[in-house]
């Protein structure tokens, strides 16, 4: 089937049913890509000026095995590393969206070769203009760009990152900045626990085959990437110099800069040392903008005087 003879309803009934990106491409005879293109238009999204595209991201890794000597303070050497990290999940979801991707190596021949992860993580980082991740920056970004170089993909067009971990670190005193931690104190969806498989034993299992194993990775992966927008929506209004969303909306009047909507109140204004500008609060995201027109006239600019 090619891409323009699937309907929506078709694409929609396929991801649905099929609960991955790779498996309704496989069921609707459409490449991944392709799949993902049509389910961005489906979801309204023609023009990347319509609104920015935040895509929530977190993936789980195979461990490094390797043989080692004793169990404290081992340094391993590259000539003992006997198996090396791959993709095992992710998932992903847009911002404003319901869908919520997963995959995973369960029904892998080879469970090293994880390029089926890659060609969907790559079509979404494509289209993404902004990559929200806990810990995303050291982690999850660097991890899938080896494994896409590695792979022989071209790079995806750029995107900026938001880091949920560094703004907790930069901007709160939480007694811990863990996923868990901030998630148990301040949101709806709570990291999950490893239940029936605590710890490492979950990644054990998983490579094992188990399949309840399997079962427990995948509800873990999406919590944690539910968790994940709900953290970013609680602390959007409070990160200052936050990357300006509202260049992706249309300018035909003022737009929060935080989260693109229109619905805004002149609360104030906000100096420096030679200007004063106006000051928005947005009554959708709570978070502060300020305008870029100066209130101070020229006139009265001559008179200022700065410290020398």
């Amino acid at each position: 089937m090619s891409a323009t003879k699937a309907t929506d309803d078709q694409i929609i009934a396929a991801l649905q049913e099929q609960g991955s990106t790779r498996k309704a491409a496989k069921a609707l005879g459409l490449n991944v890509r392709t799949l993902m293109r049509r389910k961005a238009r489906i979801g309204g999204v023609e023009s990347s000026r319509e609104r920015a595209r935040i895509l929530f991201l977190d993936i789980e890794t195979a461990p490094i095995k390797a043989a080692v000597w004793r169990i404290w303070q081992e340094n391993v050497g590259l000539e003992q590393i006997q198996e090396d990290w791959h993709l095992l999940s992710f998932c992903a979801k847009w911002h404003g969206e319901d869908h919520v991707y997963y995959d995973d190596q369960r029904k892998a021949k080879d469970i090293e070769d994880d390029r089926p992860l890659l060609e969907q993580l790559h079509a979404l980082l494509d289209e993404a203009h902004v990559v929200v991740a806990q810990n995303g920056d050291k982690f999850d970004l660097p991890k899938i760009r080896w494994r896409l170089l590695k792979a022989g993909f071209d790079p995806p067009k750029p995107f900026k990152t938001i880091d949920t971990l560094k703004i907790l670190k930069r901007n709160f005193g939480a007694t811990s900045n863990k996923l868990a931690f901030v998630s148990d104190q301040l949101l709806e969806n709570r990291k999950e626990e490893h239940k029936e498989f605590p710890g490492f034993q979950l990644w054990k299992e998983c490579l094992a085959g188990n399949k309840r194993a399997w079962e427990e990775m995948r509800t873990y992966n999406i919590v944690d990437v539910l968790a994940l927008e709900e953290l970013y929506l609680k602390l959007r209004p409070w990160v200052p110099h936050h990357l300006n969303v509202g260049i992706y909306t249309d300018h035909e009047e003022p737009t929060c800069s935080r989260c693109g909507s229109h619905n805004l109140q002149l609360v104030g204004t906000v100096p420096t040392n030679v200007n004063v500008y106006p000051l928005f609060e947005c009554k959708s995201c709570h978070g502060h903008s300020r305008g870029r027109q100066t209130m101070v006239t020229t006139a009265s600019r001559r008179n200022l005087l700065v410290a020398a």
